[in-house]
């Protein structure tokens, strides 16, 4: 993408002076064509763009694991306020793997913690003893009621601001798919935006992205790719999302 030579470069190793692993997560989508002009104005306002490896796009897969009667999605479908998330991820730039669980919590907050495991066990971490372990220690479900459930791949540009006190993860290109169903889906050119943060402070990313018309959405890659690959797990609140995430997909920069 010719927008990211216009940033300075931070390296994994800064980064990781910013995990924000218990945090605050304002959410945002938009299009490609509106990306690129956020991008203009983030690089001209200084941050700076995470490179790996001479790679500032980066591809990353994910496994997500739920019940048999999808409870965690069910969990975010009926919105209880304390909720789960468990799933490998694969840093494909790093070649990193790890096992994470994502938690909610009734005062919005998402902590985050995370294991390395062998890019063998990325597929199916269950035989794993020692990420079994760490399952039991953080998260309410036991190994034996979760599986494989859904697979996600995107490419994400991860920025941070000038003072190193926030992220930015933009992912594009995502697609989707569902072992049970065996359904592949697509965003198409939709852009998912997180902004990660100690609190709801000032942001001038904020700023910008107000400035493109770009306002906070509520949104789980997740949950919109359970609705969209299976017709049978119950979505209709996630019904109107979708349809709102088709409407940003046709819209025109000159329309915004």
């Amino acid at each position: 993408m010719e927008q990211m030579a216009k940033f300075e470069s931070i390296s994994l190793e800064e980064l990781d002076s910013i995990k924000l692993m218990n945090r605050i997560d304002t959410k945002y989508i938009t299009n490609e064509s509106v990306l690129l002009e956020v991008l203009k104005d983030a690089a001209a306002a200084g941050y700076r763009a995470l490179e790996v490896n001479d790679f500032r796009v980066s591809p990353y897969d994910s496994i997500y694991y739920d019940t048999d009667d999808l409870k965690m999605f069910q969990d975010h479908h009926n919105r209880r306020l304390i909720r789960q998330k468990v799933r490998t991820r694969s840093y494909e730039s790093s070649g990193s793997t790890f096992l994470e669980i994502k938690r909610k919590n009734n005062k919005g907050r998402t902590k985050k913690k995370r294991t390395i495991i062998p890019s063998c066990d990325f597929s199916d971490f269950r035989q794993n003893s020692d990420a079994v372990d760490y399952l039991t220690r953080h998260s309410a479900f036991t190994v034996e009621q979760l599986s494989p459930v859904l697979e996600t791949m995107f490419n994400r540009i991860t920025l941070v601001n000038p003072a190193k006190t926030e992220r930015l993860t933009i992912d594009v290109c995502i697609k989707f798919r569902n072992f049970k169903t065996k359904t592949d889906a697509s965003l198409n050119n939709a852009v998912i935006i997180e902004l990660k943060q100690d609190g709801r402070v000032s942001s001038q990313i904020k700023e910008i992205l107000l400035k493109h018309r770009v306002k906070p959405s509520r949104i789980s890659k997740y949950c919109i790719a359970i609705t969209l690959t299976d017709p049978d797990a119950r979505s209709n609140r996630f019904r109107p999302r979708i349809r709102n995430i088709e409407k940003i997909i046709n819209q025109k920069l000159d329309t915004l």
